[in-house]
């Protein structure tokens, strides 16, 4: 709980002075694309170096990983502190900054992940990422709200100051408690030292050299490609068809549902069978969060439609990273959930550079004409603004489902617990056959490269 209460207090902080950020941006130019500018600054150094902080997370303990994702952050907003009390702080700065607390947090992901089974007992493994789900989704909802506060009374520099002491608490909590077995793996004597470019890659081919992991990310990974495709187009849509009020509803509704669903799995854990519980949350996620976000009327039914929609991504985020901390040797988890990181959040960009021109000039002109395929989603849909994204999503949604389905038809998937045979954590009573650094994963008797059985057992 040290550890999760350091974290949750660090990202409120965090989420507040992200939100500082787009207000001083702002009000330096009032340009939407300096926000957007903004966005991503903080959101393509995530992707684009996770792999290598998933590397180099594996090479040194996941104590000290954390304390430098954190350290990392309390320095970067320190300085910032710093040139505003200097007087030498100017809006300009603030994208460099985000630059490099997006690298911090490339490193955040992976080092949290991983350390996650030494904290706690494997079949408590649902309950704790679901609590970390849920500390995420708090701070989105009061973190904008802190930050507001504190900007419009205290002004910037007090909010950057909360934003250095939550750091410190997250450092506190780290260097108190004691993880079991956090030891690194030493290569073999004599072997060469591998680039760390080339330890990254492995967490690459690792995921797509098992093939009931390599299925299960290539459906990730379109899933949320098409996912994103329709959520970018929420905030636009709600706009037009609604107002302010309506919105800043419907993302109330999204922290909501995120700590909800953080809730529902500290108490149950989540599903048994995890890969048909993933992919059962993510045809419900695609018909709750698409397409009855794109046919609902009004704000309560989007609100309602969003809320769902959250609480089971919290669920189903939960449980991929279950199924990671307990399929995959600890010594390849950095790597891997860096590779995790890269896959699902580099499809981010195109998704949203894509969706915005597509709605612009594609869907609402058909939707106001009634034209090609609005002819049969019209009346579903409407003709007014914001129907053509409207539309977008209800198709988002079709996509995303028929993904998934596809992968529950997937016995891959679908029986990956089955498929999978579980790696103990340091600290666990030890398994036989356990992976040597930088080898083909081997699993345990009787079973394949990377853990897989010869044959399925009911």
């Amino acid at each position: 709980m040290l550890v999760w209460s350091g974290q949750a207090v660090s990202l409120v902080g965090s989420a507040a002075v992200r939100f500082a950020f787009i207000i001083e941006v702002w009000s330096a130019g009032e340009q939407a694309t300096a926000v957007t500018i903004l966005s991503l600054c903080a959101m393509l150094p995530q992707a684009v170096f996770s792999p290598i902080a998933g590397a180099i997370v594996d090479r040194i303990p996941k104590r000290a990983a954390l304390q430098l994702a954190d350290a990392g952050g309390l320095v970067v907003v320190g300085s910032l502190a710093l040139l505003h009390y200097l007087g030498a702080l100017q809006s300009w700065q603030i994208y460099p900054a985000t630059v490099l607390l997006g690298v911090c947090a490339a490193f955040q992901f992976p080092a949290l992940s991983s350390a996650v089974p030494l904290l706690v007992r494997k079949d408590q493994l649902g309950r704790a990422n679901g609590l970390l789900a849920g500390a995420k989704s708090a701070a989105g909802i009061g973190g904008p709200a802190l930050g507001g506060l504190l900007v419009a009374v205290f002004g910037i520099g007090p909010t950057l100051l909360v934003d250095v002491a939550s750091y410190a608490f997250a450092l506190i909590g780290i260097r108190v408690v004691r993880l079991k077995g956090d030891v690194v793996v030493k290569e073999t004597t004599g072997a060469p030292r591998r680039r760390i470019t080339a330890d990254a890659a492995e967490g690459l081919r690792y995921l797509f050299r098992v093939p009931s992991l390599r299925d299960l990310i290539v459906n990730f990974c379109l899933v949320n490609l098409v996912m994103v495709f329709g959520f970018a187009l929420i905030s636009p849509m709600v706009l037009l068809r609604a107002d302010t009020g309506a919105l800043a509803a419907v993302n109330s509704a999204i922290g909501i549902g995120g700590v909800a669903g953080a809730l529902l799995m500290a108490a149950w854990g989540g599903p048994k069978n995890r890969g048909r519980g993933m992919m059962l949350g993510v045809v419900g996620m695609c018909l709750s969060g698409l397409v009855a976000m794109g046919l609902a009327g009004g704000v309560v039914g989007w609100c309602v439609a969003i809320l769902i929609g959250a609480l089971l991504m919290t669920t189903v985020n939960a449980s991929m990273q279950a199924i990671v901390q307990t399929k995959v040797p600890h010594e390849w988890q950095g790597r891997v959930f860096g590779a995790v990181m890269f896959l699902s959040q580099i499809s981010v960009p195109l998704a949203m550079a894509v969706s915005g021109p597509l709605a612009d000039h594609v869907f609402e002109p058909a939707a106001a004409d009634g034209s090609g395929i609005f002819t049969v989603l019209g009346p579903l849909v409407g003709d007014g603004p914001g129907s053509g994204m409207a539309a977008m999503l209800f198709l988002a949604g079709v996509g995303g489902t028929a993904i998934a389905l596809w992968g529950l038809a997937s016995r891959s998937i679908r029986d990956i617990d089955v498929l999978l045979l579980d790696f103990d954590a340091p600290g666990e009573p030890e398994a036989s056959g356990m992976p040597e650094a930088h080898d083909a994963p081997r699993g345990k008797s009787g079973s394949r490269p990377g853990g897989e059985r010869d044959e399925v057992h009911a």
